[in-house]
């Protein structure tokens, strides 16, 4: 068995490294398993998803604001869920001086990307 490492992810995530641990699909639908890992200053940039994603913080406390700017935060041990769609844009920041871990399940319809970047709203 071959170690899966981490790969920085792309434009216009900085700071930010994944590795997938599993993906397969079933019908029109694709199921991923993934870990990331924010660095102290680092961001997803302002994106949305195609699919639904389940979220859990194993590590840090996340800084997740959507849309509007309003500030949410998630610590370790916290499971989320962020909805489908460019009406659901958002952030996921480390404004911490630690790393943060999330496990992330992607639902996904199939063929389409992990996540779509989008201009951050003129508030934030």
């Amino acid at each position: 068995m071959t170690r899966r490492e981490y790969r920085a992810n792309a434009a216009p995530a900085r700071g930010t490294a994944s590795r997938v641990l599993l993906r397969f699909a079933i019908g029109r639908r694709e199921f991923v398993l993934r870990q990331t890992i924010i660095e102290p200053g680092g961001s997803s940039g302002w994106h949305y998803h195609d699919g639904t994603l389940l979220v859990a913080v194993t590590r840090g406390t996340l800084d997740h604001p959507g849309a509007d700017c309003a500030p949410v935060t998630y610590r370790r041990g916290r499971v989320f869920r962020e909805p489908s769609g460019p009406q659901y844009p958002h952030v996921a920041r480390n404004r911490s001086a630690v790393p943060v871990h999330l496990c992330v399940l992607y639902l996904n319809p199939l063929g389409s990307p992990l996540s779509r970047g989008v201009p951050a709203p003129n508030n934030g």
